[in-house]
């Protein structure tokens, strides 16, 4: 007899929240010859990131400090709070996890965006939570409709991102402000906030360490160029805080990630360079969109949605011919937002074969 599955878990599908480039690769027999669409940092991460990862990979026989000591000191430092507001892990996705696990119990309910971030959603079906999902709204998440939700629902989560994945969208610090301030007793609000390193300055609040009520997540994934180094981190109340360390796999950072991540904040002049360079890449693919009859919509982050003018069949057969052509892209999962491709920063190079590829790809999607 084969064991028995939790029943909420046996039926859930069989799916991940994202087919990575590389499974399409071997489906294909052929590698990408632009990947521009899981909203990696195509530039890299610092030299001294490198450097110091290669100097950690002598002392990888050992464990990486299980407190994580010296990064979240670092972390601290940088963003002016104390080392107990912080809390790492690998990755904000491993986050998301641990927070589900410590606030949700089978059948409690959870509200997020309809066509927002995946993994979230993920883990809440993962543990048995109920999903209320509010759609966005001209192309943005719609925190009113959502603080409404998580009040009339008597929600136990409020996931919110600020820019948000899959538009790029985002709003000003002052209506994000009050989302914070609004959330119900009870509820805990997850503020992603993965895109801030690329986002207005006038779109992200100051920090408030003494809300217990919102968690503020971080990463080193995107504009720091560290997706495949996989460290994250959330900022908030120490009496949350503290719980995370009840539960979490306390070696998956490694050495060479902390040493990396470490280094990383130390480097800000390169993160500039990096930032200066993605809005370059967005300037362009707009120009690129516009030359082919397709609108770019406004971006805070390291992609930019493409608005193919149609529905969801005809954007995804765009995205199949582009990615026929060697050009990896995505595109977000729900209607209306369907009507775009996804497309993430590119090198001068990625970007000239998306240019050369585009028309070809559009006349046969007509086709």
């Amino acid at each position: 007899m084969p064991p028995r599955i939790v029943p909420h878990i046996d039926n859930l599908p069989s799916v991940t929240p994202f087919v990575g480039p590389e499974a399409l690769e071997r489906q294909r027999g052929v590698s990408f010859r632009a990947r521009i669409g899981a909203n990696e940092s195509v530039f890299g991460p610092s030299p001294k990131v490198v450097e110091a990862i290669a100097k950690a990979a002598a002392s990888s026989w050992m464990y990486g400090d299980p407190e994580q000591h010296d990064l979240k000191a670092g972390i601290a430092a940088h963003h002016g709070v104390k080392i107990e507001n912080v809390a790492v892990d690998s990755g904000i996705d491993a986050l998301f996890g641990i927070v589900v696990r410590l606030c949700v119990e089978p059948g409690d309910t959870v509200v997020t965006s309809l066509g927002g971030y995946p993994t979230f959603i993920f883990h809440v079906d993962g543990i048995g939570g109920r999903l209320v999902r509010v759609p966005f709204k001209d192309d943005r998440e719609d925190w009113p409709a959502l603080l409404a939700a998580a009040k009339a629902e008597k929600a136990r989560l409020l996931y919110f991102a600020n820019p948000d994945n899959p538009m790029g969208s985002w709003w000003g610090k002052a209506d994000v402000q009050k989302l914070i301030d609004g959330t119900p007793d009870g509820c805990l609000l997850i503020l992603d906030e993965a895109y801030s390193d690329t986002a207005p300055a006038d779109a992200i609040p100051p920090l408030d360490m003494s809300n217990p009520s919102v968690l503020r997540f971080r990463t080193f994934s995107k504009a720091y160029g560290m997706a495949g180094v996989r460290v994250g981190y959330c900022l908030g109340h120490p009496s949350v805080i503290k719980h995370f360390d009840k539960i979490r796999n306390h070696f998956d950072v490694t050495r060479m990630s902390q040493a990396g991540a470490m280094a990383a904040l130390a480097d800000q002049a390169y993160l500039k360079d990096v930032v200066a360079k993605i809005a370059r890449a967005r300037a362009r693919i707009g120009e690129i969109a516009a030359a082919n009859g397709l609108k770019a919509l406004p971006s805070a982050t390291n992609f930019v949605a493409v608005d193919c003018g149609r529905d969801g069949a005809y954007a995804r057969a765009v995205l199949s011919e582009l990615v026929g052509r060697g050009v990896f892209v995505r595109m977000p999962g729900v209607a209306p937002l369907d009507r775009c491709i996804r497309i993430s920063a590119g090198t001068d190079a990625d970007l000239a074969l998306l240019a050369e590829m585009l028309p070809a790809a559009l006349k046969a999607a007509k086709g």
